[in-house]
């Protein structure tokens, strides 16, 4: 039986890719595309965050469909303003200086979850990447797509 590798708390270390969202302005929520271009030490081509020292931001799917279910709110990928959605892979356990592999590209922990202040984006009121967010800085770029394979390494 082949299984996945297992991470230092015993869950999995690979997920899939379920959305890729920018946005061209900050505080405003971001669009899903079908693939998106990382570019080393600069992030996502085309999203206003980009060459931020929180250059990539990443969600968990099940997270955020976890809150916006118990608020009774649709949920879409790019509603709280996250970059990379991924599933089946557990975010909080990653650590600054962790990587991971998305696609083409590699990744680079930088900071769990970040300050909240009154004048960032919310989604009706609600945010998850104050809590629940990783932040990456791109190592080597490349394209991701829906689908890929996140795998920390």
């Amino acid at each position: 039986m082949c299984s996945s590798p297992r991470s230092r708390n015993n869950l999995p270390r690979r997920g899939t890719l379920v959305a890729v969202c920018l946005s061209g302005q900050k505080g405003t929520a971001k669009e899903p595309v079908e693939m998106g271009k990382l570019v080393a030490d600069w992030g996502l081509e085309g999203d206003a965050h980009a060459g931020t020292e929180r250059q990539l931001s990443l969600l968990n799917e099940e997270k955020a469909l976890q809150l916006t279910r118990a608020y009774g709110l649709p949920y879409r990928p790019g509603v709280f303003a996250e970059n990379l959605v991924v599933r089946d892979l557990d975010l909080d356990q990653l650590q600054p200086g962790d990587r991971l592999r998305v696609g083409e590209a590699l990744l680079e922990v930088v900071q769990r979850g970040k300050e909240a202040k009154p004048h960032h984006y919310s989604y009706h009121g609600l945010r998850l990447l104050p809590t629940d967010g990783i932040f990456c800085r791109v190592v080597k770029g490349g394209l991701v797509r829906q689908g890929d394979p996140v795998e920390q390494v």
